[in-house]
């Protein structure tokens, strides 16, 4: 039974990674609810890796997904909404969705931070033509690592995960649709 949860999940994830382009603005309401996730999601990451937050502080900008989900059993998928910032200051909301194909099976829910290293890799996440692919690899934030961690394509990846365990070997890409937040 626990069995066909799990599929049961990871189909609502691949078919909401699959409407992900589809997703209409995020309202206001919606990016107040994302505030309070984002800000402890930062805090973890900073927790989990005291050099987290200089380089945060360096990025031309970054976005926080506070729970994300992914799961599968053969073809796979992850959603997740979050809050993009820059220089600090909060520029829009991001949905991301990802489908992959391979060897997976479980469901996991996660937290994950992209560092833009200049105003270009910004640029192009706000224009929703950032794609993250396989040579942009994900790492697991821990102390330490990020004194070695590098920008590739202008972005550097940390991810923490929340709950849940997922076993994987598969391929795919995650991609990302920005909104900016409305001007009052």
């Amino acid at each position: 039974m626990k069995t066909f949860s799990v599929v049961r999940w990871a189909f609502a994830v691949v078919l909401a990674g699959w409407m992900g382009g589809q997703v209409v603005r995020a309202s206001d309401g919606e990016v107040e609810k994302l505030k309070p996730d984002v800000q402890a999601a930062l805090e973890r990451f900073k927790k989990a890796d005291s050099g987290i937050g200089s380089l945060i502080e360096a990025a031309a900008g970054y976005a926080v997904f506070p729970n994300a989900g992914k799961g599968g059993f053969v073809i796979g998928g992850a959603h997740g909404s979050g809050l993009v910032f820059e220089k600090g200051k909060l520029v829009g909301s991001a949905k991301m969705s990802q489908v992959t194909v391979g060897a997976q099976i479980g469901g996991q829910s996660f937290s994950e931070l992209i560092l833009f290293e200049n105003a270009e890799a910004l640029s192009q996440f706000k224009d929703s033509r950032f794609e993250m692919t396989a040579q942009v690899g994900a790492v697991a934030a821990a102390e330490g690592v990020s004194k070695n961690a590098k920008y590739v394509a202008g972005v550097m990846v940390f991810t923490l995960a929340n709950r849940g365990l997922m076993a994987e070997a598969s391929v795919g890409g995650q991609k990302f649709k920005f909104t900016p937040v409305s001007e009052k």
